[in-house]
């Protein structure tokens, strides 16, 4: 199983590049705007509360947009990701803007023991594309427990697992459940030489490690993990957006929110993503 994370971590290394150079993420625009934060984090924001103060850990920070955004919000912030090459363009991008942000290198469930000196967080704050890379729910629930005090709290906005469950955008544009929706010990073997962004203009960058390992973790089943690990669910939302082209040409740009897209047709069907917060209580 532990073969996962070598095989996740090659293919995030070459994603690295790439995503630097997109236009999706656009670090161009961090460093010329002291007060630019990330589409995701600005739809977070009225559900994150004040941030200022807080002592704060980001999971899965990929190449730091997001963590920077936590940080020019207010909270001091550490970015933790098991990708050296994005935990090395994230740190460059603090570097660059002047955030005093840290930055380790760690898988998820490692996280406690690499953050062994600096736990624990008023905040543990995990978004979009993090727990389809995590084999254990239940686990994952456990490290958001360690690393949180008592009183403190989890921010999580995630893909929604029955978007997950969706086949890839079909020619008959149906909606069909193709992928488990409940986790499963085997993982979804995927093997894809694109990502989510495009390529930057002139970038010569490529994935080379095509292979992932993914899985699906139902809504009950995440819920249940934080319940079994002592913590209260304080809010639970669904959106019908998610800040990607999920499935293509189906989903257009949400009118109210930038960097969102949603079902273009009878867009009640779909529940794309959802907000789910709690608290630790002891």
């Amino acid at each position: 199983m532990d073969d996962y994370l070598a095989i996740n971590r090659a293919n995030w290394d070459d994603r690295t590049a790439i995503h630097v150079d997109s236009p999706e993420y656009d670090l161009a625009r961090y460093r010329s705007d002291p007060q630019a934060i990330s589409d995701v984090v600005s739809f977070d924001r009225p559900r994150l509360g004040d941030l200022d103060g807080l002592r704060a850990v980001h999971l899965q920070c990929h190449i730091g947009t997001d963590t920077l955004s936590l940080h020019r919000l207010g909270a001091q912030v550490i970015g933790v990701d098991l990708s050296p090459a994005a935990v090395t363009a994230a740190r460059e991008l603090a570097r660059e803007t002047g955030a005093e942000i840290d930055y380790v290198v760690s898988d998820v469930y490692g996280a406690p023991e690499a953050l062994a000196g600096v736990a624990p967080f008023d905040l543990v704050y995990t978004g979009i594309g993090a727990l389809n890379w995590l084999p254990d729910i239940d686990r994952w629930a456990g490290v958001v427990v360690d690393l949180l005090r008592p009183g403190g709290r989890l921010h999580l906005r995630e893909g929604h697992p029955m978007l997950w469950s969706l086949d890839d955008p079909r020619e008959d544009r149906l909606l069909a459940v193709e992928y488990p929706y409940f986790q499963t010990e085997a993982p979804m073997v995927w093997d894809e030489a694109s990502t989510y962004v495009s390529t930057g203009e002139g970038s010569g960058a490529r994935i080379g490690a095509t292979i992932t390992h993914e899985w699906n973790h139902g809504l009950g089943e995440i819920v249940t993990a934080l319940l079994d690990h002592g913590m209260r669910i304080t809010g639970l939302e669904e959106h019908d957006s998610v800040p990607y082209l999920a499935l293509g040409d189906q989903m257009e740009p949400h009118p109210d929110h930038p960097g969102e897209f949603r079902l273009t047709e009878r867009r009640e069907r779909l529940a794309a993503s959802y907000t789910l917060q709690a608290v630790k209580e002891h």
